[in-house]
């Protein structure tokens, strides 16, 4: 996935500070994609009041829900990008914990270095 290449420079980061900026973009992609949900449940209940059509909550947040998951991926493609960099960061930085770990486990002490 082109999506999940990381960044440039991105090994030498320090693990925490790439950790939290990962939970912070997460935490900002997720809370995006809940206040869309929101807006176009409340789009959906204002045009069926407009044309006087009763729709239940339960079924516009499900509509909404629904149209909100592919609209999420166009809107909001540059949050995701950068979280998905994260995750890729983090996931090379356990990859090479694991091989060094494994390293030193076999008797190997210098291990793979990067």
């Amino acid at each position: 996935m082109s999506d999940a290449t990381p960044p440039e420079g991105a090994p030498g980061q320090q693990p925490a500070r790439v950790g939290r900026r990962l939970a912070r973009n997460l935490a900002l992609y997720s809370l995006a994609r809940l206040a869309l949900v929101v807006v176009l449940t409340v789009v959906i209940i204002a045009i069926a009041r407009l044309v006087s059509v009763d729709i239940p909550l339960v079924v516009a947040a499900l509509f909404a829900l629904l149209l909100a998951m592919p609209l999420s991926l166009t809107l909001f493609k540059k949050l995701r990008t950068r979280v998905n960099q994260d995750i890729a960061v983090v996931d090379e930085k356990r990859r090479q914990d694991k091989a060094r770990l494994r390293a030193r486990l076999r008797g190997d002490e210098q291990g793979p270095s990067a």
